[in-house]
C-alpha cells in the first residue's frame, strides 16, 4: 500500500551525455588556479565582509534591546521596593504616634501635596493679574521707568510713588464699598 512511493529516491542522477563534452583549456586553467588559491577576489571579500557587519549589527541591536529590557526591569524592581519600603516606615510611623497619619509620607501623598501647591500659587498669579485694572498698571509702569531713569537717585521718583499710592488706595476703596 504505497510503500514503495515512500520511500525516498536518492539524489544522484546520471546523464550520459550523447555528444562528448570539452572546455577550452584556458578555462580548465582558470578553474583549476581558483581551486588552488587560497585567497578571495575582492568582490567576494567585499559581500563576506558586507554579510559579516550586517550580522555584527544585528546581534548589537539585539543586545542594546536585551539591556533596555533588564534596566526596566531593575527600575521597576527599585521602584516597586522603594514604595514598600515607603508603605512601611509610614506604617511604622503611624504606629508609634498612634496616629492615622504618621510622619513619613508616600511619594503618592507628596505628589498630592506638590499639585495642591502648583494650585495655590497659579490662584495667587492670577489673583495679581491687573489687566483688569489698567489705572494701576499705569501707574506702576511709570513709576518703573522713573526708577530706570533714577537708578542711583531714586528718591527723585516721590511724585511718580505717591501717584502709585493714590490709585491703589482708590482701587481698595472702591473694593471696600463693593462688599
Amino acid at each position: 500500500m504505497g510503500a514503495g512511493q515512500s520511500k525516498p529516491e536518492s539524489d544522484e542522477k546520471v546523464f550520459q551525455a550523447q555528444v562528448p563534452i570539452t572546455f577550452a583549456p584556458d578555462v580548465v586553467n582558470q578553474l583549476s588556479d581558483n581551486l588552488e588559491s587560497t585567497e578571495t577576489s575582492p568582490q567576494r571579500q567585499s559581500l563576506i565582509d558586507a554579510h559579516i557587519r550586517a550580522r555584527i549589527q544585528g546581534e548589537l541591536e539585539h543586545l542594546k534591546k536585551e539591556e533596555e529590557d533588564v534596566r526596566q526591569q531593575i527600575e521597576q524592581a527599585l521602584e516597586k521596593e522603594n514604595l514598600d519600603k515607603e508603605k512601611t516606615m509610614a506604617g511604622e510611623a503611624s504606629a508609634n504616634d498612634g496616629s492615622s497619619s504618621g510622619d513619613v509620607k508616600t511619594s503618592a501623598t507628596l505628589f498630592g501635596d506638590l499639585e495642591e501647591i502648583r494650585n495655590k500659587i497659579n490662584k495667587y498669579h492670577a489673583k495679581r493679574d491687573l489687566s483688569a485694572h489698567p489705572e494701576v498698571q499705569q501707574a506702576g509702569s511709570v513709576l518703573v521707568e522713573c526708577y530706570k531713569r533714577n537708578a542711583t537717585t531714586s528718591l527723585n521718583c516721590w511724585r511718580e510713588v505717591d501717584a502709585f499710592k493714590a490709585t491703589v488706595s482708590n482701587l481698595e476703596q472702591n473694593y471696600l464699598k463693593s462688599l
